[in-house]
């Protein structure tokens, strides 16, 4: 049994970046969501090693920056859950309503 899972949005998030760099290159939107599934792999051991954003959300929720990506993710969770995968350029706001839908 995996010691994490993914918010059914959450795979939504992950096709939808690999499509966004696949177009241009297949070869690295693999090595993107490969290093995004060994990030939360290693989030499984030290599951509070992430950072807290009070400015998305009041949930006791962490979040770590992999490449361009941040992940939001439940450290408390047995499994691990992984909330959200946003691009980390996008507006703050946006990103708050995103985590407030995936209650």
């Amino acid at each position: 049994m995996s010691r994490y899972a993914f918010h059914p949005e959450a795979f939504k998030d992950l096709n939808e970046i690999w499509e966004f760099i696949a177009e241009n290159n297949i070869d690295a939107a693999d090595a993107v969501i490969g290093d995004i599934f060994d990030a939360v792999r290693a989030l499984v051991a030290f599951p509070n090693q992430g950072h807290r954003r009070p400015d998305l959300t009041a949930r006791p929720l962490r979040f770590i920056l992999v490449r361009d990506y941040l992940l939001a993710y439940a450290p408390d969770g047995s499994p691990l859950w992984v909330i959200a995968v946003l691009h980390g350029r996008r507006n703050p706001r946006l990103m708050a309503a995103i985590l407030r839908g995936r209650e």
